[in-house]
């Protein structure tokens, strides 16, 4: 029979477009799959999952979207959501959510698995993988000695039309709210100003990245996976690239996570907080060594993809990343014509 209580909670879930979902969960009970809102990458998390419940038995329903698509839905659904855990790719989302008071504490044995650089101070979320920022270029056009010392310098005139970025994506307004954290207001609309004027933009990393494999432009800001996962797949959209790693604690060196966290509205906290520690643990972390994402591993002593530069050797900058301010990012954005 269906209750008031649950048939107004599938009003409210199909008028946010869950109602398949749903109609597949109507109510929680020990046995049923935890539901997971998903933002990373779809390969990651299906690898992620698919070994938690080959070791757990325990098993899982993803919903996949992006970062700000997600956490905003979460935020409307409140404590009527029918989510047990949220993955992010960045951490701005996550951020955006647990400041929306929506977030169970993560238990100190899975805290415990990560360094403190990974995770917020209040225990609501962690990092499960992160991604170094890059500065792809065509070898054959723009020369090692001619590279940007800065991201910062991207703003300079001499740079009109030469570089491109996917301005519109999280990946990128995440690296936009590095430089706010680190610069101040100012300085980042100020290369924002800049940046508006001589970049070209592209929907999405891989295609930034594919752009400049081509010749359209000299270079691109993206992530590092991007360019090593086109590489393990014969490299046709990157064999003619170099990447540039800015180092030396610049903003263009910024390390962003990616976070995993529970729903404090959550009626399976037991599984949710048993994925968590399984995902930052060894299980969780070889996927990140041995599988195709290329992304780097978080927990504590985990290694990463052995491929990939030396996480000590990325000099990355301090950031606070559950301080990045997403709002404020879309702002200066916005003003700038960004967005």
């Amino acid at each position: 029979m269906i209750t008031r209580r649950n048939s107004l909670r599938r009003s409210l879930l199909a008028a946010l477009g869950l109602g398949t979902l749903v109609m597949a969960l109507p109510a929680h009970s020990a046995d049923e799959p935890l539901v997971i809102y998903n933002a990373q990458h779809v390969s990651l998390t299906r690898a992620w999952t698919e070994a938690f419940t080959r070791e757990t038995g325990i098993k899982t329903i993803v919903r996949d979207g992006g970062d700000y698509e997600i956490a905003n839905q979460i935020i409307q659904e409140g404590a009527a959501s029918p989510a047990d855990i949220f993955l992010t790719e960045n951490s701005p989302a996550m951020a955006l959510v647990d400041k929306s008071n929506l977030l169970a504490p993560l238990d100190p044995a899975t805290l415990a698995q990560v360094p403190a650089a990974f995770r917020p101070g209040n225990g609501h979320w962690t990092g499960i993988a992160a991604r170094s920022t890059v500065f792809a270029y065509r070898k054959t056009k723009l020369p090692r000695e001619a590279l940007p010392k800065s991201i910062m310098d991207l703003a300079d005139p001499a740079w009109k039309g030469r570089i491109g970025a996917a301005p519109a994506g999280a990946d990128f307004q995440a690296i936009v709210g590095a430089v706010l954290q680190l610069k101040g207001e100012e300085a980042t609309a100020a290369w924002l100003k800049g940046l508006k004027a001589n970049l070209v933009p592209f929907r999405g990393n891989s295609v930034a990245m594919k752009a400049t494999n081509d010749g359209e432009i000299e270079g691109s800001v993206i992530y590092h996976y991007y360019f090593f996962g086109d590489m393990s797949k014969g490299g046709e959209n990157s064999e003619k690239l170099g990447l540039h790693y800015f180092r030396n604690q610049d903003p263009g060196a910024f390390v962003s996570v990616s976070g995993g966290g529970i729903l404090a509205s959550s009626k399976r906290q037991a599984q949710a907080q048993t994925f968590m520690k399984w995902l930052t643990g060894k299980g969780g972390q070889d996927i990140l060594r041995t599988g195709s994402s290329y992304e780097y591993a978080v927990g504590e002593g985990a290694a990463s993809n052995r491929n990939l530069v030396k996480m000590a050797d990325l000099q990355a900058p301090k950031v606070d990343m559950s301080q990045i301010n997403s709002v404020k990012v879309q702002q200066l954005m916005q003003q700038a014509g960004f967005l």
